[in-house]
């Protein structure tokens, strides 16, 4: 699968209609099997934000998924980066089977609980962005995390609808996850290496820095009082 993400063919068959940035949902070719559908962000379909360099959201997409995959949880679905794109270069993701109207605000609480890898993901991230209908419930159960453009800025910019474990202890196998990232993070480390095509080294630094922070307290943060916490619209 990954390597037809990184090497198939792939054509536009349709265009999403939300969403501040072009996002295409496409097909590409894989020999002798039905096409893989995959959702594709072109960079030239990126809209300039003030505080995020320019240019750079479809590379924060893979940088996310190479960061779920770092700490083993399988959170975002592949994604690569595409220079040979029929709108030039940009990430490519595979597509999720789910049903639209289930998300974060829908969820039972019995799935809600299961979002502490989300959660902690998130604040590694720095995401600025985690609304409800980012959160996908697949077909087969499993929680998947999509668009990640606005991550890993180097100012705390956390906004997200996952308050739901503020205060509490983070589980001790997700700390785990996150102190066997740590020397992979480090400077020549194998996702240093990687992270460094999609962010810059201040980038980089805050992600280590984040790291650390959460070992040294390993509480869920707690939504703050003078700030905006939560993304908008939250769905």
């Amino acid at each position: 699968m990954l390597a037809t993400l990184q090497a198939g063919e792939f054509t536009i068959t349709g265009q999403f209609a939300w969403g501040s940035n072009y996002t295409f949902l496409v097909e590409v070719a894989q020999p002798g099997a039905s096409p893989l559908e995959g959702v594709y962000k072109p960079v030239r379909g990126e809209r300039p934000l003030w505080d995020f360099p320019p240019e750079t959201l479809a590379g924060r997409e893979v940088a996310a998924w190479l960061l779920s995959e770092a700490l083993g949880w399988s959170l975002v679905p592949p994604t690569v980066f595409r220079q040979d794109g029929p709108l030039g270069p940009g990430s490519l993701q595979l597509c999720i089977e789910h049903d639209p109207e289930q998300h974060y605000f829908t969820f039972e609480a019995a799935t809600r609980q299961q979002l502490r890898p989300a959660a902690v993901f998130d604040l590694l991230a720095n995401n600025a962005d985690r609304k409800g209908g980012h959160i996908l419930l697949g077909e087969d159960g499993h929680l998947w995390l999509i668009d990640h453009g606005i991550c890993f800025h180097v100012e705390p910019k956390l906004r997200t609808v996952i308050w739901d474990f503020a205060g509490e202890p983070i589980p001790p196998d997700l700390l785990e996850a996150v102190r066997k990232l740590q020397p992979q993070l480090a400077a020549g480390g194998p996702l240093a290496e990687q992270l460094a095509a999609y962010l810059s080294p201040a980038e980089l630094e805050a992600l280590r820095q984040r790291c650390a922070a959460l070992l040294a307290e390993p509480l869920f943060p707690r939504p703050p009082e003078d700030e905006r916490y939560m993304p908008w619209p939250p769905v």
